[in-house]
């Protein structure tokens, strides 16, 4: 196993490590990664004390190569009590993902909090229930370099070819569910932040939550927006992730973010989904 997802290779320049590979292609990154280096750079450019990384917005504009990236950071919008921060990611003199940040006032007295939902599914020892398809597809790589902890899921995934349906209704959305903590740092010899640790991670959810077999169909997000009411605490965060799918071939998957306190968060990706 690698010893982190990036080393750094120069003043905001990085190299990815194998531990980045994706599911999809053995030269493409997952999107976790990028997406928690993107948040990494928002929070390093211009630091507020008196603000937090509240909201990320990822837009995937092809795929991640695995090799050199290089980051430029700017603000578009400052402020004392919201900024706005936007990262461009670049390889091979390409632009692959953008990523915006919002930045919002910590504020000095107390605000009523108002959780979302009840409290997460406590933290099982092993996985209780079967992972994904997806996660079979590559042995190695990024997903190997998160731990993963699944429930028990009421479902299965069914294969349109063969399921028998009692009519033209489509089928329901349902919840899969999956633990998961980083086995690596983000980037070798560095702290990652709570915003970073659940963009890593997050970017599963159209897995975890995976609809479709990924025999017959391909899901690939083009973007992750994320937002985090409060910074979840500790290494595991729960992924409560559904799929919705167009019959057109654009798919949405939505997963409710936990840790062990409860819930902290949403994460939203745009999918294209099309036959393999």
């Amino acid at each position: 196993m690698e010893g982190a997802f990036y080393e750094p290779a120069g003043q905001y320049t990085y190299v990815a490590t194998a531990a980045t590979v994706g599911p999809w292609s053995p030269d493409a990154q997952h999107g976790g990664p990028p997406s928690a280096l993107a948040a990494r750079a928002l929070e390093l450019h211009e630091p507020d004390e008196r603000q937090r990384l509240a909201r990320v917005a990822i837009d995937i504009l092809r795929p991640v190569p695995v090799g050199k990236l290089t980051l430029r950071t700017r603000t578009i919008r400052a402020g004392r009590r919201i900024t706005l921060a936007e990262t461009v990611m670049d390889a091979d003199g390409q632009d692959v993902l953008y990523a915006r940040g919002w930045r919002i006032e910590r504020q000095a007295q107390d605000v009523p909090e108002i959780v979302d939902g009840v409290s997460a599914h406590a933290l099982p020892p092993a996985s209780e229930g079967d992972p994904p398809p997806i996660f079979g597809r590559a042995a190695g790589g990024y997903l190997a370099s998160i731990e993963w902890r699944f429930l028990l899921a009421d479902f299965t995934i069914a294969d349109p070819a063969t399921a028998v349906t009692s009519g033209p209704e489509p089928r329901l959305a349902q919840v899969r569910s999956a633990w998961a903590r980083p086995r690596v740092p983000l980037v070798a010899d560095d702290q990652v932040s709570p915003m970073a640790r659940t963009l890593l991670v997050a970017d599963s959810g159209s897995g975890v939550g995976a609809a479709l077999p990924p025999t017959r169909f391909i899901f690939i997000n083009v973007d992750l927006a994320v937002v985090l009411p409060r910074d979840p605490v500790g290494d595991w965060l729960l992924l409560e992730a559904e799929t919705v799918i167009g019959s057109e071939g654009t798919g949405l998957a939505m997963t409710r973010l936990s840790d062990q306190a409860g819930p902290c968060g949403r994460a939203w990706q745009t999918l294209l989904v099309a036959p393999q």
